[in-house]
């Protein structure tokens, strides 16, 4: 029998907003007041506001210089603050593939649709990767989860006691690792041990500061998962070779995050090697004209408030090319060296900004210095102060980009003397 597919007539607006988290609302709200025309946000989820929806932990909104609140307040505070301004947002709506170089076909509940733009801002977010892609072996038993699935299951659905376990290993020590103790602690479960690759203790973040931390195993990985029907234990294997099991019944794989890159990709963006996300300049374009790109789709986990100001830096390189300011090339490549991890916005064109750069480590380092070179030639040098950890970006300076060769190779960051 065929059926027919409720198709919308083909439909245009100024910007098109992709994602309705913290970066794409935050750009929404500063398009539409400044008067870009129609700001229309699209968001696959039933309700708008990103992650921070389910976290109930506060502190958000502090880099805005604001009262700090929980993620929820946050949440609704973005939404509705990009509805005062005039923008659209629509949720249970997903942008699947691309139409034309600034058109995307779009799956609502009214029917397939195409939008066309004069801008479109892809704030996509990101995603953790889930057990099955950390390569872990075991029978897949209940009572594996990761850090989203587990603060959806406790703010949002108000799971408690031993609908979720009873005794728990989380899977990373940095702050979404605390986190996720914070929310099997408020579930009414104990938290067995944190276990981390990680060789040294993580700092005392203020997510549990003032709180008793469970158990820590450094330089230790989590090799199986045990138990069929329901998780039993998990094996765990020391750097030094000891083995050993923690018995449990729930374990959460914290920390992994990857870009939600999909939609850049199959639209032909170039993407970067050590970020996984798209390459962009200090505005926040990327190599096909008119397209932007903000937030955690650019490199995995930020926080909200980083996330949102990249949203309104975007917004503002958005008004300007509405504007009528040209597209450049694709001009420069940023590269960095490891224990270097990555480096956000990772192209130099010109007419970029003089944004700090966001830079991130794959292992802890000690007062490292920082070198930018291009051909040989060092550009900037600078001693960090205190320890970079893998899990907290640093800002790089971006002062020595006006001395980068447009001509010239890659820009090299790296460590040494």
């Amino acid at each position: 029998m065929n059926r027919s597919v409720n198709r919308s007539p083909n439909r245009s607006v100024d910007v098109l907003v992709v994602g309705a988290g913290p970066a794409g609302l935050a750009a929404a709200a500063r398009l539409a007041a400044a008067g870009a025309g129609r700001v229309e946000v699209l968001e696959r989820d039933d309700e708008a506001g990103g992650v921070p929806r389910h976290c109930a932990h506060g502190g958000f909104g502090a880099a805005e210089r604001r009262r700090p609140v929980d993620g929820p307040a946050f949440a609704r505070r973005a939404v509705a603050a990009a509805a005062r301004a005039g923008a659209v947002v629509r949720t249970g709506v997903m942008a699947t593939g691309w139409a034309g170089p600034l058109a995307l076909d779009v799956t609502a509940p009214s029917g397939l649709e195409t939008i066309t733009a004069r801008a479109v801002v892809l704030a996509t977010g990101a995603r953790e990767r889930p057990r099955s892609a950390r390569l872990v072996p075991g029978s897949r038993p209940a009572g594996i989860l990761t850090t989203g699935e587990l603060q959806r299951s406790v703010v949002l659905h108000g799971m408690r006691g031993e609908r979720l376990g009873r005794r728990a290993v989380v899977v990373g020590a940095e702050p979404v690792a605390h986190h996720a103790v914070r929310a099997l602690r408020r579930a009414g479960l104990e938290v067995a041990a944190m276990v981390t690759e990680e060789g040294r203790g993580p700092l005392r973040f203020a997510a549990v500061s003032g709180a008793a931390l469970p158990p820590l195993l450094t330089g230790a990985t989590v090799t199986e998962l045990l138990g069929r029907g329901r998780l039993a234990g998990v094996g765990v294997l020391h750097r030094d070779g000891r083995a050993g099991t923690i018995r449990c019944d729930t374990v959460v794989f914290t920390g992994d995050w990857i870009p939600d890159h999909e939609l850049a990709r199959s639209g032909g963006l170039s993407l970067d090697a050590a970020t996984r996300g798209p390459t962009v300049d200090g505005s926040f374009r990327t190599t096909a004209a008119g397209v932007f790109v903000a937030g955690n789709a650019l490199r995995g986990v930020e926080s909200a408030g980083t996330a949102a100001a990249e949203g309104l830096a975007a917004a503002e390189a958005v008004l300007r090319r509405l504007a009528g300011d040209p597209w450049p090339d694709e001009g420069v490549r940023m590269v960095v060296e490891r224990p270097l991890r990555w480096v956000t916005p990772n192209r130099i064109t010109d007419g970029s900004p003089g944004r700090p750069f966001l830079l991130r480590a794959d292992a802890p380092l000690d007062r490292p210095v920082v070198r930018v070179a291009q051909d040989g030639r060092l550009l900037h040098r600078v001693t960090l102060q205190g320890r970079l950890w893998p899990s907290r970006s640093v800002r790089l300076s971006s002062a020595w980009a006006r001395e980068v060769d447009p001509a010239g190779g890659p820009v090299v960051v790296s460590t040494g003397s």
